[in-house]
């Protein structure tokens, strides 16, 4: 059964720094038709960063949800940039660390019912210090944290950021960590 939706037009509705906001009208498989609001994202990294049993995250306020959360590393791959240099930058800009080892993991797509955004999830470890300056707009705090209570903190609420909470998940089955 072939489960694609026709496209039968496209309108551009926004189109930003590091997003694009299109409605596309589509034919159903039941020749329905309907609308579908599609985010147009950059592609983006996570960088699982652990050093001496200590993983390390960045706090800092998100406006989308008006609160402070814990989250890995991460940022967009700019144009013309490989998502493991993306990592690199991203890593030594947020927590002034490079990577001796840096192990792409897997790759996932964050809300595909709206947004093409997929996210390349990345591995360090051999951390050694060589900051980047920060970006102008972020402010961040570095915490690091015992990688094996980093499964009770999603469990008890303390890692709400989703594709955090993937990246510990992943690296608790891939290489038995707890």
């Amino acid at each position: 059964m072939l489960l694609n939706e026709k496209t039968l037009g496209s309108k551009m509705i926004y189109q930003g720094r590091i997003l694009n906001l299109r409605v596309d009208d589509v034919q159903l498989l039941n020749g329905k038709k309907s609308k579908r609001e599609i985010v147009e994202h950059k592609d983006a990294v996570c960088i699982l960063a652990v050093k001496d049993e200590q993983m390390y995250f960045v706090r800092q306020f998100r406006k989308a949800v008006d609160d402070v959360l814990l989250e890995a590393p991460a940022g967009l791959v700019e144009a013309g940039e490989s998502a493991e240099a993306a990592a690199r930058r991203e890593m030594r800009e947020e927590l002034g660390f490079n990577a001796e080892n840096l192990e792409f993991l897997f790759e996932a797509y964050t809300s595909p019912g709206f947004s093409d955004e997929k996210i390349s999830f990345f591995y360090a470890d051999g951390l050694y210090e060589d900051p980047l300056k920060a970006d102008d707009d972020e402010f961040l705090e570095i915490k690091s944290i015992g990688i094996k209570d980093c499964l009770d903190m999603i469990f008890d609420g303390k890692i709400t950021d989703l594709k955090t909470a993937s990246g510990i998940f992943y690296l608790a089955r891939k290489f038995k960590l707890w």
